[in-house]
């Protein structure tokens, strides 16, 4: 029954942060927001993009698997996991439309090097400032416990090694260099995933272009 509820969850998840998401975004703006540019082979964004599809993958993987029987793990206090698994799941994918709609008109799914969208700081990244992959972290945990299988348990690792080079690799270089000193103050006093840690106490590189000056959503 788990393995049923981790596959639904997961594919109502994808659909609704990324179909729906999409749909909803040209409707409002008459663009998708998706970029999927995958950059030069061995590039950051090129591993950050591989890597995020192999999680994708292993994750659908993770619950089928659980169904079929193939690589189950036996975790003790199965069932107390199961009920935390659940919740981490369902609160980890409400996070990650919440999240999602707090981005406005600068939501997008990769990064375009050349596009110029506004720095949101306020609502909940006020707290953290990648609510977006906090919240996909905390389903990829979630839907683990509830089905834990060797995929869904590779879909976790691989889903966090992916957020990390592509939010310090890709994106903490590209909102520098589009916003600047405004950018470089946000990362001072606002956690990269978890409210508080990664906060920076230093400009990370240099500015290479001008800011607008625009914050918010």
């Amino acid at each position: 029954m788990t393995g049923w509820i981790a596959l639904v969850l997961y594919l109502a998840g994808l659909g609704l942060a990324f179909g729906v998401r999409a749909a909803t975004h040209r409707r409002h703006t008459g663009d998708s927001g998706v970029r999927l540019q995958v950059g030069p082979v061995g590039s950051a964004s090129w591993w950050g993009k591989l890597l995020f599809v192999a999680a994708l993958l292993a994750g659908l993987a993770g619950p089928t698997s659980h169904l079929l029987g193939l690589g189950r793990l036996a975790l003790p206090g199965a069932p107390l996991l199961e009920v935390a698994g659940l919740i981490l799941a369902v609160a980890g994918t409400a996070g990650l439309l919440w999240a999602q709609q707090a981005m406005g008109t600068s939501w997008r799914v990769g990064v375009d090097p050349g596009e110029k969208t506004n720095l949101v700081t306020n609502g909940i990244f006020a707290i953290v400032r990648n609510p977006v992959f906090t919240a996909m972290a905390t389903a990829s945990v979630g839907l683990f416990l509830l089905a834990p299988t060797v995929a869904s348990l590779a879909a976790t690792i691989l889903l966090l090694i992916a957020l990390q080079v592509q939010v310090r690799a890709v994106e903490e270089p590209y909102l520098l260099d589009t916003h600047g000193d405004a950018y470089t103050r946000y990362t001072a006093r606002v956690g990269r995933f978890i409210p508080g840690l990664g906060r920076t106490t230093r400009r990370p590189r240099a500015i290479t272009q001008p800011t607008d000056g625009r914050i918010g959503s």
